[in-house]
């Protein structure tokens, strides 16, 4: 996502040159979607994995209308609307298949059994490997495991966003369901990162408002302080707590160039133990972060924090 303008600006060459670093170090997961840049990231991805794909899972999410000025206008994931987005998304990114398709949010117009039934004819006809879903709540989890399994659940999970550990991770452990895990490090909040311009869409985040982000910024000072204990990168820090909270969670990491992507695998070699884990959250209270992770807006279309 933010090599296609979410973040403000950023280089192709660069973007490129870093998905073949990724690959380079072992990470095969890539995961877009076909309204990131209105089309612009899955041409990216694609032109990157052009001789690669074979190294590749893909993971693409579908369903948020945008306009021709960047606006966001809704969700559409009825069957034929499903059936139009991928095969748009099969020619931007250049291949035949894609490895996991979900809808980006619940269309609260369309049954959640409809959606997954089209993705299911998918699966059937060779175009999709795998079902996944991004944002839901348990009942909804349950209804799409119903008519096809799902492979897994995208949602946001960090140290300072942990509502799914009330409901939604345990119901997956016991579906035997995944979890990609975006929003790791709260988008650059857990490292001090800041807005960098126009485009860059955390600038009307709540938690990046006035006043919040202040307040916020003590909890990333004690995150820096562990961090500094440990050797280790508050951003390094943050990925390796989510790693240590479950062997079906894997985290989505949004390195934009080939120097973040370097400190990122750092995190790899960080391990915590189940008392250093609970050090950490008693540190960095998530119920102490100010602001929610999206506007009121965004947050109303989350069926995830029903």
């Amino acid at each position: 996502m933010g090599m296609s303008g979410m973040y403000g600006h950023a280089d192709e060459s660069e973007s490129i040159a870093t998905i073949h670093a990724a690959l380079d170090a072992g990470i095969n997961l890539f995961d877009t979607g076909d309204f990131y840049g209105m089309g612009h990231n899955e041409l990216l991805v694609g032109r990157a994995l052009r001789d690669r794909r074979d190294r590749a899972i893909l993971s693409v999410k579908f369903g948020a209308m945008r306009a021709p000025d960047g606006s966001w206008t809704g969700i559409d994931t009825r069957p034929g609307a499903v059936k139009n987005f991928l095969a748009y998304s099969l020619q931007r990114l250049g291949v035949d298949y894609v490895d996991i398709y979900r809808p980006a949010r619940l269309d609260p117009r369309v049954p959640i059994e409809e959606t997954v039934g089209a993705i299911a004819d998918l699966v059937k006809a060779g175009y999709v490997r795998h079902i996944g879903l991004s944002e839901v709540g348990v009942e909804i989890i349950r209804r799409a495991q119903a008519v096809h399994p799902i492979a897994d659940l995208q949602i946001e999970y960090s140290l300072i966003s942990r509502s799914p550990e009330a409901k939604i991770l345990p119901a997956l452990v016991e579906l035997g369901i995944g979890v990609t895990a975006y929003g790791v490090l709260s988008r650059g909040l857990l490292c001090g990162s800041q807005p960098v311009g126009k485009g860059d869409f955390r600038a009307h985040l709540p938690r990046y408002l006035a006043g919040n982000f202040e307040q916020n910024q003590q909890l990333v000072g004690a995150l820096k302080d562990f961090a500094a204990s440990r050797g280790v990168t508050p951003s390094q820090l943050a990925i390796a707590w989510v790693l240590a909270k479950g062997e079906n969670i894997v985290p989505i990491l949004g390195a934009r160039k080939r120097g973040q992507l370097k400190e990122t695998l750092g995190a790899i070699e960080v391990r915590l133990s189940a008392d250093e884990t609970a050090e950490l959250e008693a540190l960095v209270p998530a119920d102490k972060v100010a602001g929610t992770r999206y506007d009121a807006g965004q947050m109303r279309m989350l069926d995830s924090e029903k």
